[in-house]
């Protein structure tokens, strides 16, 4: 490439009718100027471009820097919502086997409480029939033993009658003792000497 020191040193042979040297030295000289003017230009225009290149670089970098953040936060808030629905549906189901437990206990309580009810039903029944059973072994002891000691009183209610209405005052869901016509005689104490 031609240089502006090559246009000023350049030297033409001279001819017999030859252009006047001083204009042809002016022109070249204007030439020159220009030329260093332009190269100038050049030279400062591709410094910029180099410059605005570096920028375009930078900015093309940030843009995808900024794209991959983007990409990034998408990811994050899938993760974020798929640990929120994961942590909901544990949550959930947690609250299902508690409810499922607490049911399951309340089942359990109320079959045990409703065998020992029935167990104190039947202790209570059982112990129905043995007092009835006692008392009616005791009540004809002591008509036998009423019989004996005082055959002539008849007036006075008697104790099986007495000892009836104890009963069903005292056990009222327990069926009457049965009083027999037989059963006319008081005996004014039962555990005299008998040994019970």
């Amino acid at each position: 490439m031609i240089t502006p020191l090559d246009i000023q040193n350049k030297e033409f042979t001279k001819g017999v009718r030859g252009y006047k040297e001083e204009e042809v030295d002016s022109f070249l000289d204007l030439i020159t100027l220009d030329f260093e003017k332009l190269m100038q230009d050049n030279r400062r225009l591709k410094e910029s471009i180099a410059v605005l290149t570096e920028e375009v670089e930078r900015y093309r970098g940030s843009e995808n820097a900024v794209l991959e953040t983007l990409e990034a936060a998408k990811a994050l808030m899938g993760d974020i919502s798929a640990s929120a629905e994961k942590r909901a549906e544990i949550l959930l189901k947690n609250a299902e086997m508690d409810a499922e437990r607490i049911q399951r206990e309340a089942r359990e309580s109320v079959e045990r409480l409703t065998e020992e009810s029935v167990k104190l039903r039947n202790r209570l029944n059982m112990f129905k029939s043995r007092f009835r059973n006692l008392l009616e072994v005791e009540l004809e002891r002591f008509n036998t033993l009423s019989a004996e000691l005082f055959p002539d009183a008849g007036n006075e209610p008697s104790l099986a009658k007495v000892v009836a209405a104890a009963t069903n005052a005292s056990f009222p869901e327990m069926p009457a003792v049965a009083t027999s016509g037989a059963d006319t005689k008081t005996l004014t104490n039962l555990r005299i000497g008998d040994g019970a």
